[in-house]
């Protein structure tokens, strides 16, 4: 496993992280909790030491907890989320900060998580919406920096808003953020522009979600694709989506001129491959999915014509949205 810094924070976080969303039993669906703790023991084992989860996952906080516990000789990582109070994904522009993250419902939040976990802190906190006209406004910076005083958080992050990089810089640029949580992969490149390079030069962690576009950059999604019920991705790969990715992931392949069981690996290596990115997190919730990804940080580069290659198929659109 090779390792990155997170921004000045001095925590180095291996490349491939773990996202722990979908082992939570709330919105992705066949999660099983035997099986999901086996990963999550594997993947310490295999050298993961950083695990992303959320107030809003389900049971994730709770069973990420379990096997941190349970491997207290190893330095892990845990990042975890306040929801908004108002419960609005995403975030639209004009709501006061008061509105989404009073420093009471951070706290409040922050309290149940660690109940929840049985840890004793997290190393980063995160917002789990993000607008940047919040910069200087609320009691929000108030409330983080007495969570700090108080070892309840070591560093503060926010998870930003789907496919919107431009919505963090300002806060980025003020030094107020450790870390920042983001949608970065072969179809969206956008963070290229300015976000990876503002994070370099502020010191800022980048943590990127969705590597593999919801399952879209694995090759295994086809127009015939379906899901179980009250799964989100029913939602995300709506209609003739399948059909769509799956014209698009032929033509990548054949581009690449490699095997379509190699397009995951090859997706998380373009991620990696930008030096501002401290780590990864891919959802994993079986043993055999963390083998694969971890196998993936093995310090070998990916070459550049195939970085070229990867470059060529940016297909930006937002299939979070009907």
């Amino acid at each position: 496993m090779q390792y990155r810094p997170l921004g000045r924070t001095g925590l180095r976080v291996s490349e491939i992280g773990y996202g722990a969303w979908g082992i939570g039993g709330l919105y992705w669906v066949g999660a099983q909790e035997q099986e999901s703790l086996r990963a999550l023991h594997t993947a310490i084992e295999q050298g993961v030491n950083f695990i992303d989860t959320a107030r809003g996952y389900g049971e994730s906080e709770r069973l990420v907890g379990q096997v941190v516990r349970a491997h207290r000789g190893d330095p892990v990582y845990v990042a975890t989320k306040v929801p908004p109070a108002n419960m609005i994904w995403p975030a639209p522009t004009g709501v006061h900060p008061d509105e989404a993250f009073p420093g009471a419902h951070i706290r409040e939040s922050l309290e149940t998580s660690l109940r929840a976990s049985g840890l004793d802190a997290f190393d980063v906190l995160q917002f789990h919406v993000w607008q940047d006209e919040w910069v200087g406004r609320g009691d929000w910076l108030e409330t983080i920096a007495a969570l700090k005083q108080e070892g309840k958080i070591r560093f503060f992050g926010v998870s930003i808003n789907d496919y919107q990089p431009e919505s963090v810089l300002e806060l980025v640029r003020s030094g107020h953020v450790d870390a920042v949580q983001l949608i970065y992969n072969v179809f969206h490149q956008t963070p290229e522009e300015s976000f990876l390079p503002a994070c370099a030069e502020h010191g800022v962690g980048v943590i990127v979600r969705v590597p593999l576009d919801e399952g879209g950059l694995t090759g295994q999604i086809t127009a015939s694709t379906t899901f179980p019920e009250d799964d989100f991705r029913n939602n995300y790969f709506a209609g003739d989506r399948p059909a769509q990715v799956e014209r698009r992931v032929d033509a990548l392949v054949a581009d690449l001129e490699v095997p379509r069981d190699r397009l995951a690996e090859l997706a998380l290596r373009f991620v990696l491959d930008a030096p501002e990115v401290s780590t990864i997190i891919p959802g994993m919730r079986s043993v055999r999915n963390v083998e694969r990804n971890v196998a993936v940080s093995d310090g070998r580069p990916l070459p550049a014509e195939q970085r070229a290659t990867l470059a060529k198929h940016r297909w930006e659109r937002n299939f979070y949205q009907p």
